[in-house]
């Protein structure tokens, strides 16, 4: 995605998050990313002291690892500026 489209899909993300949650709220990310024990904990860094429940899961051939991290989180521009901080870890793909 380039940046534009980056801005428009953030920017529809947050109009649903608004319409569809009362804040602040608990929130569920998940992300893929290849297995690997610093990528893994590059992403784990992000959510520090945030209080995260953090769930890993390796795939079958063990070559990805799925992450569920529910959080409570203030406002939809909080939960977006996590999924931007996570977004430079190489390889992650956010669900």
């Amino acid at each position: 995605m380039d940046s534009k489209e980056t801005e428009e899909f953030y920017a529809k993300l947050k109009e649903q998050l608004l319409e569809t949650t009362s804040w602040p709220s608990t929130y569920l990310y998940k992300f893929i990313v290849p297995t690997d024990e610093d990528r893994i904990s590059q992403i784990q860094t992000i959510f520090d002291n945030t209080g995260a429940v953090i769930e890993s899961k390796k795939s079958k051939k063990g070559t990805y690892t799925s992450l569920s991290i529910t959080v409570q989180m203030k406002d939809p521009d909080a939960v977006i500026q996590k999924y931007k901080e996570v977004s430079v870890v190489e390889g992650v793909i956010s669900l």
